[in-house]
């Protein structure tokens, strides 16, 4: 695809290397770690050069930019490690959903009770829905009694996140793991 009329060139992602280093001084650190001082870039880039690596702009930001000789492709596999092991470490949070009726026979109620202990061992949220059907909105408060009833047996492991609330013919409650 072609660029746009008059559009800027693309920019290169990462840092600065070698030739694209365009500053008069810059302050280097070598291979082994030393610091060198302010030097001409071409100066650092001969140093760079004798020594089978790169120059690399570690922070462009100061004045002078500070440059780093090093390779530049290992460096990049480095970084690229490091952000691989941060997401992998990364955990989402997951709602999940348990679905209940206000008249729920009490093996069914341990049952759905087992599996929201399960998903809160796993790091996730649970959604309480309770369902109404027909003529149980009228009898609205034995929603409210099963929803206190799953609260207090959760209170060790969990928090209310969201009080249980009436909407529609649905009554939802969300707890988070402590």
């Amino acid at each position: 695809m072609r660029r746009p009329f008059r559009a800027p060139p693309p920019q290169k992602e990462g840092p600065r290397i070698n030739e694209d280093i365009r500053v008069r001084e810059v302050h280097l650190i070598d291979h082994e770690g030393n610091n060198r001082g302010v030097i001409p870039v071409e100066e650092a880039r001969h140093i760079a050069g004798d020594a089978g690596l790169d120059l690399v702009e570690i922070q462009p930001s100061a004045n002078p930019p500070v440059c780093k000789i090093l390779d530049y492709g290992r460096y990049k596999y480095q970084a690229q490690k490091k952000a691989a092991e941060a997401r992998k470490k990364q955990k989402t949070v997951e709602l999940k959903e348990v679905k209940m009726r206000p008249n729920i026979d009490t093996h069914d109620y341990e049952v759905k009770m087992k599996s929201m202990l399960r998903f809160f061992d796993g790091g996730d949220k649970v959604k309480v829905t309770l369902r109404f059907r027909g003529r149980e909105m009228t009898h609205q408060d034995l929603g409210y009694k099963l929803m206190q009833k799953v609260k207090e047996e959760t209170a060790e492991i969990a928090k209310v996140e969201f009080e249980p609330k009436v909407e529609g013919r649905q009554m939802i409650m969300v707890l988070a793991p402590r």
